[in-house]
């Protein structure tokens, strides 16, 4: 009999434990003014009914931190005596029309910008809807429309058209051509996010390839003209443990990449590639930002002049140049330190000190091309950051980068957003 009591004392004691778990009563959202409240409160985990948990709460606060509409996010707890909890999350909005513009030059030099426009807060409900124009010696342009939580609050749809039309060099037997490289086509993903630090991106492109000789060294093995229809498929793995605090990030970040390639033409050969994105932020004292970047990627090893992987000024080595390399495979690293030099209630002025080096597999070449002094690049260089506080991504960067390794140039990059 005594045994039976105490197994009973026993249930009743863990029922009790459960029953006196805090609850949430109601939850409300403040500060939303182009946001729908019911659009983020299909996206958190903490609602009525739900147990009141700090670290679901601060989750919530990262997840709302990382939409395009909110620049910052609290929240905050009142009890009642009757044990109620009253949940209250706090939001700051970000202006999300914005019009952008990048200045670069070109590959023959000449003076080559975008401009575009983008509202990433499409209908209050974080909808990304946005066009560009390029000039860069030919016209381009480009339309896109991203809607991550199109259908639940984990599955959405990303749908992109382009008409992107460049100068190309293309290297070969030590000589350069220059040729005028179109891309036309679309593509459609499917966005879908497994939990609040890993999302998947899965979809195809259909598009025409079109080469046109201009200018440079001919070969009888090199055509001068190509005008290939091919298809691709993507898939992308995101993992976001980064928490966001205005300017400064903390944390690490991991992006991956695989394509398979199809073509029509033997010319343009069909190719499998892969990169992988490794990211790390750290905070310094309470202006400073240590931040890195790792790609790692490979191609399928093609001898073929029209190589994936570029050496670009605009993509991984800041001062080297216009493309000016291609590899089947590609090693860079980025790191800086960002400090805080002016920080108003909605303006920031940042300084940066930076090293970017990389290094690249040629077409058909092997694993060794990578310690080839000939395919390794170090530029330091130093920089500028001009913030808006209170507009999605309104960050104008300039950047100064200085090679110090064999045959090394020198230069400024202008860009909209962190390099990295």
């Amino acid at each position: 009999m005594i045994r039976y009591k105490f197994v009973f004392l026993f249930l009743s004691a863990v029922m009790m434990g459960f029953a006196q778990e805090p609850l949430v009563d109601d939850l409300k959202i403040s500060g939303a003014k182009r946001t729908k409240v019911q659009f983020l409160k299909k996206l958190v985990q903490v609602g009525p009914g739900s147990v009141l948990d700090s670290v679901l709460m601060q989750q919530d606060m990262e997840r709302l931190k990382r939409l395009p509409s909110i620049s910052h996010a609290y929240f905050q707890v009142f009890s009642a005596a009757d044990g109620k909890h009253n949940v209250f999350y706090h939001i700051e909005e970000n202006f999300t029309l914005i019009p952008f513009a990048n200045l670069f030059s070109s590959s023959n030099d000449d003076f080559a910008f975008r401009i575009g426009l983008q509202e990433f807060n499409l209908l209050g409900r974080n909808i990304t809807l946005g066009g560009f124009y390029q000039l860069d010696v030919f016209n381009s342009y480009g339309l896109s429309i991203r809607a991550p939580y199109l259908f639940t609050n984990k599955l959405g749809l990303a749908i992109n058209y382009h008409d992107f039309t460049t100068q190309e060099p293309v290297f070969f037997d030590n000589t350069t051509a220059d040729y005028k490289y179109n891309n036309n086509g679309f593509e459609a993903l499917g966005l879908y996010e497994i939990n609040f630090r890993h999302r998947v991106e899965l979809g195809f492109s259909l598009f025409t390839e079109d080469y046109t000789y201009l200018a440079g060294a001919t070969n009888p093995n090199v055509p001068q003209a190509l005008k290939v229809d091919k298809h691709l498929f993507k898939l992308i793995y995101n993992y976001d443990d980064i928490e966001y605090f205005y300017q400064y990030l903390s944390g690490f970040r991991s992006a991956l990449n695989f394509q398979y390639v199809g073509s029509t033409d033997t010319a343009l050969p069909e190719f499998l590639i892969g990169f992988n994105d490794f990211a790390y932020f750290h905070r310094i004292g309470d202006r400073g930002n240590w931040a890195s970047r790792l790609r790692l990627g490979l191609a399928s090893n093609v001898d073929t002049p029209f190589a994936p992987f570029t050496v670009d000024n605009n993509l991984n080595i800041r001062g080297v140049g216009n493309t000016i390399d291609r590899g089947t495979g590609a090693i860079v690293f980025n790191t800086e330190y960002r400090h805080t030099l002016i920080d108003e209630n909605w303006f920031v002025l940042q300084g940066n000190f930076f090293v970017d080096g990389g290094s690249w597999r040629n077409p058909g070449g092997g694993f060794g091309d990578f310690a080839d002094s000939q395919n390794i690049r170090i530029y330091p260089g130093v920089g500028l950051r001009f913030i808006h506080k209170r507009i999605f991504n309104a960050i104008f960067r300039i950047d100064y980068g200085y090679g110090i390794t064999k045959d090394a140039s020198r230069g400024l990059v202008f860009g909209i957003g962190q390099y990295f």
